[in-house]
């Protein structure tokens, strides 16, 4: 009885434990595998100076949306959005999607095609063309697994590694937003659930409710990197929350990084709102996820590429992997930075 193997809880060890768990054991085979798991696309090798990059995520009703205050059509838009965030992620360009359905009885065809007039919406803003998918019956509610496959050029490809001692960390856009429109949302539906002939008062956070519903995917900042002649030294999209993001960064290029809050870049909407709601704003930039905003390093030699650019913010920059991760306040005091983002289990 002594010697009984005790069972791992998955909630133990999270999304990204489970996956070294279920995959260390598998070695790519073919020549054309160049990259398997471990960053958010996978790549494999087409035509000469090109790489192809592959990326899947699934969203799943009750765990990544709720239906009471997610559009279908915004949810159609949102899956796509998800996943070509990741090929963005790669500094690449995605080209064909596939969509497979877990769907019960209880969605008529006219909510489907609702869902699906999201999707269409979505290829047309990224230029994707929808090749294939899957349908079949779910006993849970509705579940949506998209595939996404694009290409980048081999000598402009981002990986989560990469990043040296001395590099520049850099976000596009600004975070937290998201978090505190589903925190509008996630209110009024309380208030709606208690009282249904109260209306939801959601007048003067459309900003903020359109970053939670229907985000888009940063395909803009991929052409300003091209127009600045500019590939990152490493890449990653904020989908589970910055700090967690900034870490995953530190554990794949082997370095450390120290990141100012006074940085962090947080709309005024944002500032105002999570005031309102008794939330520290700094928490929501740095732990809220779903931004979908890109977070990056650069060298210092591209310093002048950023600094007063508008569409970007540097909030720190690469340390020696012997110290911590590092959140330093306007006081200049030092604490250790820690994820406290979107957990999967």
């Amino acid at each position: 009885m002594g010697n009984e193997k005790k069972n791992i809880e998955i909630e133990a060890i999270g999304e990204f434990g489970l996956i070294d768990e279920l995959t260390s054991d598998f070695v790519l085979r073919n020549d054309s595998s160049i990259k398997g798991v471990g960053d958010d696309s996978a790549v494999m090798s087409s035509k000469e100076g090109e790489h192809k990059l592959m990326s899947s995520d699934m969203l799943v009703e009750g765990v990544h949306f709720n239906l009471s205050y997610m559009p279908l059509k915004s949810l159609g838009f949102k899956a796509v959005s998800v996943n070509v965030s990741d090929i963005y992620s790669m500094n690449g360009m995605p080209e064909q999607i596939t969509v497979s359905l877990g769907v019960s009885s209880k969605f008529p065809v006219e909510a489907l095609k609702e869902l699906y007039a999201g999707i269409h919406a979505a290829c047309e803003y990224y230029s994707v063309d929808l090749v294939g998918g899957d349908t079949t019956s779910s006993y849970s509610g509705l579940i949506i697994s998209i595939s996404v496959i694009g290409s980048v050029a081999k000598n402009k490809i981002t990986y989560r590694s990469g990043a040296k001692e001395n590099d520049l960390l850099i976000v596009s856009g600004d975070v937290g937003s998201s978090y505190l429109g589903l925190q509008i949302l996630e209110r009024e539906k309380g208030v709606f659930n208690a009282n249904p002939n109260i209306q939801p008062k959601l007048d003067g956070y459309d900003e903020l409710i359109k970053k939670q519903i229907q985000p888009t995917a940063r395909m803009d900042v991929i052409s300003m990197f091209q127009e600045m002649s500019f590939v990152p030294t490493s890449m990653i999209d904020v989908s589970d929350g910055l700090a967690s993001e900034v870490m995953h960064l530190s554990k794949s290029s082997d370095c450390s990084f120290s990141v100012y809050s006074d940085k962090l870049p947080i709309s005024e909407k944002s500032a105002l709102t999570a005031e309102e709601l008794g939330i520290d704003p700094f928490v929501c930039a740095l732990n809220g996820g779903e931004d979908y905003e890109l977070l990056f390093t650069a060298s210092q030699k591209d310093f002048d590429k950023f600094k007063n650019n508008p569409n970007f913010s540097i909030i720190g920059f690469a340390t020696d992997k012997s110290n911590a991760n590092l959140l330093i306040d306007k006081n200049e005091t030092a604490v250790t930075l820690n994820a406290q983002g979107w957990r999967h289990f």
